[in-house]
């Protein structure tokens, strides 16, 4: 039998002598805010206003939830999502990442979450490196997170270049040597080796061929 009781805002399961609460969320992001100060002045700045890309953002994502964000261009989504990945730190707010706060977080412990974290940038060509391999891109993250022989991390890269629609036999070869559409979803496969617990996505269709997307 299943007894559903709401109580102080809070929703419990009970089945069969079990309770069982809400899963917890995975981000939790409370009233965050990035401003970027304006100054004048060339020997002697002060600040006389603020660009104010994110502004009280508060949300939060569940595990095997996708959330959206719409917004016109210059409304702060790329900031937003730098700033969840700690890529930039925010002026006030908190984020938590599988209830560990992200802010505080630094050193070893930040190293050990990113492990978890993974972002695929809007712009494949100034997110990949033009001296790297697309080999060499790819197994990046894993590098610095995990050990496997050469061999073992050439059998994943080729499986994930199979999966993203990218021939393995061009593992040596270079970004400029692919299109922008291929070279997107390098960045994509790159993302997707550490088997993340959370993608951030920005706009990462734009720059696929419509066939593919």
């Amino acid at each position: 039998m299943l007894a559903l009781e709401i109580f102080g805002g809070l929703i419990w399961f009970i089945l069969k002598g079990v309770l069982v609460t809400q899963p917890t969320p995975l981000v939790e992001v409370c009233n965050l805010r990035k401003y970027f100060p304006i100054t004048r002045g060339i020997v002697f700045k002060r600040k006389v206003a603020d660009v104010k890309a994110v502004d009280g953002v508060s949300f939060s994502i569940y595990p095997g939830e996708t959330l959206g964000l719409v917004g016109e261009s210059g409304s702060g989504k790329t900031t937003l999502g730098r700033l969840l990945l700690r890529l930039q730190d925010p002026t006030e707010g908190s984020i938590t990442f599988a209830g560990q706060d992200l802010i505080r977080l630094e050193g070893k412990k930040l190293r050990e979450i990113r492990r978890r974290m993974q972002m695929i940038f809007q712009d494949p060509y100034s997110s990949l490196n033009p001296r790297m391999t697309i080999g060499s891109i790819i197994s990046e993250p894993f590098d610095a997170h995990e050990k496997m022989s050469q061999k073992e991390k050439n059998e994943l890269i080729e499986e994930l270049l199979g999966l993203v629609g990218i021939r393995p036999g061009l593992i040596n070869r270079y970004p400029h040597e692919f299109s922008g559409g291929q070279r997107q979803r390098i960045a994509i496969a790159r993302a997707l080796i550490l088997e993340p617990s959370f993608i951030l996505l920005d706009e990462p269709t734009s720059a696929l061929d419509r066939s593919v997307q």
